[in-house]
C-alpha cells in the first residue's frame, strides 16, 4: 500500500535514478504531484529542464511546493575512481544542490523544505563506535564529499527546513548486491578482508518510506537512513549465500581489492567499519519494514530451489 502523505506537491531532482524513480512512483500513487527536474528536454508538463548551463534556476519553479528533494549524484559504484571521476563525484552532487539552495533562499518566507541526499560515508570508518546524527564526521574522500554536499544544502538559508539524508548502501540488485550477486552465483563469494567490519544498510522500500516520512515531518538537519540493526559484511554475505544456496568460503584479500578497485574505493566502500544508527528516524516514530539485513536480503533476492 502507498504511504499516506500530507504533501501536495514535491519537486524532485534525480528522478531517473534507482531511489528517485521509486520515490516518484510512490508519491504519484498516493496522489502527490511530482515535478521532475531533468537534464534532457522536457517531454511532459511535469518535467522542467535544468543545469544546461550556468543560468540560475527560476525560483518560481519551486514556489508552492511542500518539499524539494535532491537525489543527484554520479554512482560511487563505478570503478576505478580516477582523478577525473573523483571530480565528477563531487561536481554531480554540489552543483545541483547549490543550484536548488540558491533558488530556495530567494523564496524567503515561502521557501519549501529542502530534503537533500547525503550518505553514511560522512562518518568514514570508525570501528567500535555507535554512530548517530550527532557523531563527528570521519576521514576519507567520501567524508570530504559529504561535508561539502551538506554545506551546499544548508545554503538554502535560515527560513527553509533542510534535511540531510545520510543514506546507507541499498540492499538491492542494483545497489550493494549487484557485484555480490555475480560472485555468489559463481560460487566464489566469501569474507571481504576480515569480514567483521560493520556495514550500514537499508532496503529500497524503507529508503522511500523514510524519505516520505522526512518530507511530511519536521525533521531538520542530518537524518541517518540506515537499517535499525547492526550487520557485518559477513552477515550480509552469509545471508545472500544462504538465500542463493551457494558457498561462502573464499576470502577476498584487501590488497587484491585495492589493486583491482583502487585504495580510495576499497577503503571507503568495502573495508570501512561504520555502525550507523537511525536515531532521528526512530525518535520521530518511523518504523522499519525490514528489521535485519537477513530480512533485507530475503526481500530483494528470490530464494534458490
Amino acid at each position: 500500500m502507498p504511504e499516506s502523505s500530507s504533501a501536495r506537491r514535491v519537486v524532485l531532482a534525480g528522478a531517473s535514478g534507482l531511489i528517485g524513480s521509486a520515490l516518484a512512483e510512490s508519491l504519484r500513487a498516493d496522489g502527490v504531484e511530482v515535478t521532475s527536474l531533468v537534464r534532457h528536454p522536457a517531454s511532459d508538463p511535469h518535467e522542467v529542464q535544468w543545469l544546461q548551463d550556468a543560468t540560475p534556476l527560476d525560483p518560481g519553479i519551486l514556489a508552492g511546493a511542500d518539499a524539494v528533494v535532491c537525489l543527484n549524484g554520479a554512482s560511487i559504484g563505478r570503478f576505478p575512481w580516477t582523478p577525473s571521476y573523483k571530480s565528477q563525484l563531487l561536481w554531480s552532487r554540489i552543483t545541483p544542490t547549490r543550484t536548488l539552495a540558491t533558488a530556495i533562499r530567494k523564496l524567503g518566507e515561502e521557501a519549501p523544505a529542502l530534503v537533500n541526499a547525503s550518505a553514511t560515508g560522512y562518518y568514514g570508518s570508525q570501528p567500535g563506535a555507535v554512530l548517530t546524527e550527532s557523531s563527528r564526521r570521519g576521514d576519507g574522500l567520501l567524508a570530504d564529499i559529504c561535508e561539502e554536499w551538506e554545506n551546499a544544502a544548508r545554503a538554502a538559508g535560515p527560513r527553509a527546513r533542510v534535511a540531510l539524508l545520510r543514506t546507507a548502501p541499498l540492499v538491492h540488485a542494483r545497489g550493494v548486491l549487484k557485484p555480490l550477486l555475480l560472485l555468489t552465483a559463481a560460487g566464489v563469494s566469501g569474507p571481504i578482508g576480515r569480514g567483521t567490519q560493520v556495514w550500514p544498510w537499508i532496503t529500497l522500500e524503507d529508503e522511500v518510506r523514510a524519505i516520505r516520512h522526512v518530507i511530511d515531518s519536521d525533521i531538520d538537519g542530518p537524518v541517518n537512513l540506515s537499517g535499525p540493526t547492526r550487520a557485518t559484511a559477513n552477515d550480509l554475505g552469509f545471508a545472500l549465500a544462504r538465500r542463493m544456496n551457494r558457498p561462502y568460503v573464499l576470502r577476498a584479500p584487501v590488497w587484491g581489492m585495492r589493486l583491482a578497485l583502487g585504495r580510495d574505493a576499497t577503503d571507503a566502500l568495502l573495508t570501512s567499519d561504520a555502525d550507523v544508527r537511525p536515531a532521528a528516524l526512530q525518535d520521530s516514530g518511523f518504523e522499519f519494514l525490514h528489521q535485519t539485513v537477513e530480512d533485507a536480503v530475503a526481500s530483494s533476492v528470490p530464494a534458490a530451489h
